[in-house]
């Protein structure tokens, strides 16, 4: 081999040589970068550890208890003592649980209207969940001819929804997106001389000076063989992300995401004024408007599903 090619084979070898130590040395860099991030990293995981998310806070016994003491009060028709009585009950309740309460008065139809307006703070609402909590004047469905001349005691119609929300009022953590809670009035005297339905929620809505993202109501919703299919009219985003909700925390079996029924509720107003809503109600109640609707046809069970499942799609609410 002449000398020009010892010296081109000799560079080869040099250039190929620090060709791989160079290599080498940006890895070895590399890899300490690496591990000086991952320690940084370690280390601040250490200082500020990954706090887990809060398990759902519903006590489905206590909401069950509610129930009954709504019904002892007696039927909660409008204008009767009982009505008066539930109402001061549920303010003392609110206001204990650290809620302000505004009872908004009004009149239609010629009767006098008294909604319950719960907040914890004077920001405009973000969500408004709603229940009626007034009880049917007559059990007109009832079998009895005697019974459909008087009033029912509403312990599934209009007694388990107020519980849920008056349990969520206890429960909610404090950092959540404004929230409002409204128990509405004369809700249920449709097909009666003189009333119409939904009455309370109509008036609520019409003096409703800022819209929320969204307005949930709950109705019927402790019957012991509880089956809630999407409401037809209701806003679909909204009942999916509920929905949802609900399969995560195994309640899919109450939670039907099928469509049945088509409904006349506390939602309509809101609907009405282009506002999202949802009705979550089981209307398959064969006890509606009998007087055979009492705490025994209710579940603490049932009331657990609904509460769990609000409180936990509520709690995931962003700004």
């Amino acid at each position: 081999m002449n000398k020009p090619k010892i010296i081109i084979y000799l560079s080869v070898i040099a250039l190929l040589a620090l060709l791989t130590i160079g290599y080498y040395a940006l890895a070895f860099s590399q890899q300490a970068e690496f591990e000086q991030a991952a320690r940084a990293t370690a280390t601040a995981r250490a200082a500020h550890p990954t706090e887990k998310p809060a398990p759902v806070s519903f006590d489905s016994s206590q909401a069950y208890a509610d129930v009954q003491t709504q019904v002892a009060f007696g039927a909660r028709t409008p204008g009767s003592a009982a009505h008066a009585q539930v109402r001061e009950w549920l303010r003392a309740e609110l206001e204990s649980a650290g809620w302000s309460v505004e009872i908004q008065e009004a009149s239609r139809l010629g009767h006098p209207i008294f909604n319950l307006i719960a907040k914890r703070t004077d920001e405009a609402p973000q969500i408004i969940l709603g229940a009626h909590y007034d009880t049917r004047l007559l059990a007109d469905n009832d079998a009895d001819s005697l019974n459909k001349t008087k009033p029912g005691p509403g312990a599934n119609d209009g007694a388990s929804g107020v519980a849920v929300l008056l349990e969520l009022a206890r429960s909610l953590p404090k950092d959540t997106v404004p929230v409002w809670l409204v128990f509405f009035d004369a809700e249920d005297q449709g097909r009666l001389e003189g009333w119409d339905w939904i009455l309370g929620s109509q008036v609520f809505v019409d003096e409703l000076k800022t819209p929320p993202r969204a307005a949930v109501i709950v109705d019927m919703i402790g019957d012991a063989n509880l089956n809630i299919h999407f409401e037809k009219n209701s806003d679909s985003q909204i009942r999916q992300e509920i929905w949802e909700s609900a399969a995560s925390l195994g309640h899919g079996d109450v939670f039907i995401p099928t469509e049945k029924f088509s409904m006349l509720d506390d939602h309509t107003p809101f609907l009405n004024k282009g506002i999202p809503a949802v009705d979550i109600i089981d209307f398959d109640y064969p006890d509606w408007h009998t007087a055979q609707d009492t705490p025994d046809k209710v579940s603490a069970k049932s009331l657990g599903a609904v509460g769990e499942t609000l409180w936990l799609w509520i709690v995931n609410q962003k700004p």
